[in-house]
């Protein structure tokens, strides 16, 4: 019962009210009848207990749940930062989940600091009321590195330099791989070089303090080995050579930040459009998920805010675009896109990737209409009926209603549309045949040429809308 499973809960119905007998006529469980209870008053006692199994658990299961509720909004009340930090810790491994709790952790005031080499444990951890980003969370790392550098860390002090700490964790399991990510990540940040500076220059110094401490153990001794200690610091000094960049752009650096940690830390694309965003969508990630998580719940009754086949406009930056043909040659494409709450996947079939290919290029920010799919099993999308670069508006469009088979009325459009193309092209063209629209380009518009259209068409058939 607590499964929900109604093909099995009808065969049990059925053993509980008559009983069940083997194949030799031996009975294995009586049922209700032969124990003198009537087949109405069985069927009412076994829906009850059906009905109960919808969400049951016993006194002491309930008194637990009301302990822990009490403990964590305690903690959440008077050690925010520690309760978020445990929270964040707890989702380390599903990046869907750490954008929202690092949402909560904004409106609580609690800021999320970026993983630093000299500050950074592990885990997320709290400091100064603040919570900062742990370095094993970082792409491309792994634990056995970060076990090694905090190791060093703690032994001999802090890192005074990019080159103080390449000397220190070289031949620690740390290698060009995870530098780079932990340059990416921003770790870095506190020295006076540049992140595009240190991508440039590190493998060249990784390269500089391999062949120096190979040299050393084949017992090879330069001028500068004779000389004083003064001699030995002026060359740790001059030994490494920087290739100096200019910064990257806040947008790249962002980038970088994203790929190197799952979210965004110092910022968002989206943050400074959040209104504008809220004000022009109905939906965002956040209540998708929502859905699927109501979706997921054994209890027969689901309250959903949204119903499969609703008109949504949602919004984001644009991830991935993975394009495909159907079966029947079409192009379509599985989009994903991410809000300030995490990601969302976009279906885009042949009539709306048309329309919308200009815009679906990674990084751009737009805006999309389209109408839910929500399935059991499956994460909630959205299937695209137009794509669009987020703040512009609407275009117009031509829409000419015909159908399948007026073949005759098909070439006149044809013509005309070729005819009145060029270089002032001002609206798009879409052809509308049985309720379906495809683009066909598009032309200028007067009200003379308006007319020519309704001349072959029908006034009834040409109208011009916002699309």
């Amino acid at each position: 019962m607590g499964k929900k499973k109604l093909d099995v809960m009808a065969k049990e119905r059925e053993i509980f009210i008559n009983g069940q007998v083997d194949e030799n006529g031996n009975i294995i469980v009586p049922g209700c009848v032969r124990n003198g209870i009537d087949s109405d008053s069985a069927n009412k006692i076994f829906d009850e207990m059906a009905e109960f199994a919808k969400y049951a658990f016993n006194k002491s299961h309930a008194a637990c749940y009301a302990v822990i509720a009490y403990q964590t909004a305690y903690l959440k009340t008077y050690y925010p930062a520690e309760f978020m930090a445990a929270t964040l810790n707890s989702f380390l491994g599903n990046l869907d989940k750490i954008p929202q709790y690092i949402d909560e952790c904004k409106s609580l005031g609690i800021e999320i600091l970026k993983p630093d080499i000299n500050k950074s444990s592990t885990k997320f951890t709290v400091e100064d009321g603040k919570i900062r980003f742990g370095l094993g969370s970082i792409k491309n790392v792994g634990i056995a590195p970060i076990d090694n550098i905090i190791k060093d860390r703690k032994e001999n002090g802090e890192f005074k330099s990019f080159t103080d700490f390449c000397e220190r964790i070289s031949g620690e399991a740390v290698n060009k791989k995870c530098i780079e990510s932990l340059i990416k990540a921003g770790t870095f940040e506190k020295f006076p070089e540049t992140r595009a500076t240190l991508l440039a220059s590190f493998e060249i110094i990784i390269d500089t303090i391999q062949s120096s401490n190979k040299k050393g153990l084949d017992g090879q001794v330069s001028m500068f080995d004779l000389g004083k200690q003064e001699d030995e610091e002026k060359l740790n000094s001059i030994k490494y050579t920087f290739i100096e960049k200019q910064e990257f752009t806040d947008r790249e650096l962002l980038s970088m930040e994203k790929e190197m940690l799952g979210i965004y830390i110092s910022g968002h694309p989206l943050e400074n459009i959040r209104h504008q965003i809220e004000n022009q969508t109905n939906i965002n990630t956040m209540q998708l998920r929502e859905i699927d998580e109501e979706m997921a719940k054994e209890e027969q009754t689901i309250n959903l805010q949204f119903k499969d086949g609703q008109n949504v406009k949602y919004a984001g930056i644009i991830t991935s675009v993975k394009k495909k043909y159907t079966k029947n040659n079409k192009i379509m494409a599985f989009v994903t896109i991410e809000d300030l709450y995490g990601q969302a996947e976009i279906i885009v079939f042949e009539n709306a990737y048309l329309s919308s290919q200009t815009s679906l290029v990674e990084d751009n920010i737009v805006i999309v209409e389209g109408r839910l799919s929500i399935r059991e099993d499956e994460a909630t999308k959205i299937v695209a009926k137009e794509i669009r670069n987020f703040g512009v508006k609407k275009q117009k469009s031509l829409i000419l209603d015909i159908t399948e088979t007026e073949e005759e009325i098909k070439s006149k459009l044809r013509g005309a549309i070729k005819y009145f193309s060029g270089d002032m092209n001002n609206i798009s063209v879409q052809i509308k045949v049985d309720n379906d629209l495809k683009s066909c380009g598009a032309i200028y518009i007067t009200d003379e040429i308006l007319k020519v259209f309704e001349d072959i068409l029908g006034k009834d058939r040409v109208q011009i809308e916002e699309i």
